[in-house]
Parts: structure tokens; C-alpha cells; sequence
């Protein structure tokens, strides 16, 4: 299994996955999520992906000869000269459907769901920055304002975070070090997910990435999130006051045993023949 977050911002962009591929507990294995497409001053595209391994390395294989028609029956569209992320991004859908029609028919036989999901996103020329959600059938859709992150993969344990604290003009190093407590909480979670990370952090213009960095187990700043944030977490909890049993709504601030105004308390069976409905 795997983690990708990819977040637009108005500043940047921010990608991050994680490395870690296991078929079982003792078959682990260590592959990068992660592909840059750049044409410095020209494009900058980022692709993470997650689902099965085989399908993956093969649509990025795909993508950087694949090619659809043009709608003026010009030169067909690739991923180096499309000109916008949203034509990029329907090349990579047409390299999923491919391998979809190349090799579907042989993983429905053996029984093997063709299984992936990808995010991709970047900069063409004058236009703003886009990013995107593809799916196994090759459809798409768009990161907006009210929706600025996309994840693939184990995605339950790290989206509480995003959720509270990115927005659009949250900064990028605040994106990236958010992105950061997002994967530190999956990796806490689900074994399936591991080191090293990849982070790209990408400013809004630039059409080149230059903040690229693998992380390990020894990074100091990533180490210091992971102590941090589990120390900061229990403080918080910590912090919180104890539920107030007594049933006394005088008797604490934010009493727990008070009547609700729509709800009755729940009621206990106490012989064979009662109903509660």
C-alpha cells in the first residue's frame, strides 16, 4: 500500500508520498511514488501514484511517449508540448486506459482487480497551476479553492490535519510541514506505509522544481515532527477536562450527563419479554 498528498495552494504546490509496496507481511519492498516531468522554464508536472505496482510503473512508462489527437488536427498531444495541465492530464488518463486494454484482460483472470490511482499536477507555460485526481478508468477530476488537496492510497489516518489547517493562502512551508504531520500520522497507524519520503515543494512560477528532498530515518526535521507533534498531541489531551458523571449540570462547566433536547437516554432490557421498540 501506499501515501501520496498532493496540495495546491495559491503560493505552490506541495507532493509528498511515502515508498513502502508490500505483498504480505514478510514481502516488503521499497519503490518511489514519485516522477517529475520538467522542461525548465517551460513545465514542471509532478506524478504520484498508488494501487497496484505493475500498473503503475507501467502508465508512467506509457506516458512520456503517449500521444492523443489534437482537436485542430494538429500535431497529437503529449505530455512535452500540451499546452495546459488539464490536456497533460488527459494524456495520462489515455496511458491508464492503454495499459487498461493491454493488460485487464489478463489480471481479470488471475482474478487481480486492475487496481490504480494517481495524482498530478504542475505548471504550463503562462497558465496557473492545476492539479488533479486520476482514476483507474483514466477519468479525472480538479483540485479547487474549496478542495485544494487531493490523497491516494491510506488516506484516513492523515486527513484530519489537512482538513483543519490547509486552505488556499496557507503558506507552502506551512503546507509542507502539514503534509509532513499528515504522512507522521499514517506511518504511527498503518504498517503498510514507510520510509523513505519524497517531498517536492513547488513555487508558483518557477517552472522548475528546485525543493526536492528524500527523506529517511534519520532526517533531523522529520524526526523532530514525530516527537513533537506525538508530545504536543497528549499535552492537548491531556488538557482536556474529564467527563462529569454526576448528573449535576451545576456542577462542571461542560457537564457530559445532561438531556438531550431530540434524543431519550438509551434503555436497558431487564427481562425476557421487553421490547424497546
Amino acid at each position: 500500500m501506499t501515501y501520496c498528498v498532493g496540495i495546491r495552494l495559491n503560493a505552490g504546490l506541495v507532493f509528498l508520498s511515502d515508498s513502502r509496496t508490500n505483498a504480505g507481511l514478510d514481502a516488503i519492498s521499497t519503490f518511489r511514488k514519485m516522477m517529475v516531468y520538467e522542461k525548465a522554464g517551460d513545465r514542471c508536472m509532478v506524478l504520484l501514484s498508488a494501487g497496484n505496482l505493475s500498473i503503475s510503473q507501467s502508465v508512467r512508462e506509457i506516458l512520456q511517449v503517449e500521444k492523443i489527437p489534437a482537436a485542430d488536427g494538429g500535431e497529437p498531444i503529449t505530455i512535452w508540448n500540451a499546452r495546459s495541465m488539464f490536456d497533460a492530464t488527459r494524456v495520462l488518463g489515455a496511458a491508464v486506459r492503454r495499459v487498461y486494454e493491454t493488460d485487464g484482460p489478463a489480471l481479470r483472470a488471475a482474478g487481480i482487480d486492475f487496481n490504480c490511482s494517481m495524482i498530478f499536477g504542475g505548471q504550463i507555460g503562462d497558465e496557473g497551476m492545476r492539479l488533479f485526481l486520476v482514476y483507474s478508468a483514466g477519468n479525472f477530476i480538479e483540485a479547487t479553492r474549496e478542495t485544494c488537496f487531493f490523497q491516494v492510497g491510506e488516506s484516513k489516518y492523515g486527513k484530519p490535519i489537512l482538513d483543519r489547517v490547509l486552505t488556499p493562502s496557507t503558506p507552502l512551508d506551512e503546507a509542507a510541514k502539514c503534509a509532513l504531520v499528515s504522512m507522521d500520522s499514517t506511518l504511527k497507524s498503518n504498517l503498510s506505509v514507510g520510509l523513505p519520503l519524497d517531498l517536492l515543494v513547488y513555487r508558483n512560477g518557477d517552472l522548475k522544481a528546485e525543493r526536492i528532498v528524500c527523506i529517511d530515518e534519520k532526517n533531523p526535521y522529520f524526526k523532530m515532527i514525530h516527537d513533537t507533534w506525538g508530545q504536543r498531541l497528549r499535552e492537548v489531551f491531556e488538557g482536556i477536562e474529564h467527563p462529569e458523571w454526576s448528573g449535576d449540570g451545576a456542577a462542571a462547566e461542560f457537564p457530559l450527563m445532561v438531556e438531550s433536547e431530540r434524543y431519550e437516554t438509551m434503555r436497558k432490557i431487564t427481562h425476557p419479554g421487553e421490547k424497546i421498540v
